[in-house]
């Protein structure tokens, strides 16, 4: 598990089903300035897979992905 990363922006979408997690990023990345790092906490095993399908075909980056007992925490950085 990283520490290292700090993120600018935490989305607690623990509890909420897919597609939830993931238009919940959408919505605040398309928001956000290049640079900025999301958080998004998911409990969403179906989160593991869309969401870097969508970083990937958006062009951002995806920075790691920490497991927890309950939920996991993808770090992503929105570029340009």
């Amino acid at each position: 598990m990283s520490e290292s990363i700090s993120a600018d922006v935490t989305i607690d979408a623990r509890g909420s089903a897919c597609p939830g997690p993931l238009m919940d990023l959408i919505g605040k990345v398309k928001k956000g300035d290049p640079g900025t790092i999301y958080k998004l906490q998911t409990s969403d095993r179906g989160s593991m897979e869309d969401v870097p399908e969508w970083v990937e075909k958006a062009g951002h980056e995806l920075m790691e992905t920490v497991e927890h007992e309950d939920h996991w925490d993808i770090y992503i950085k929105k570029t340009e």
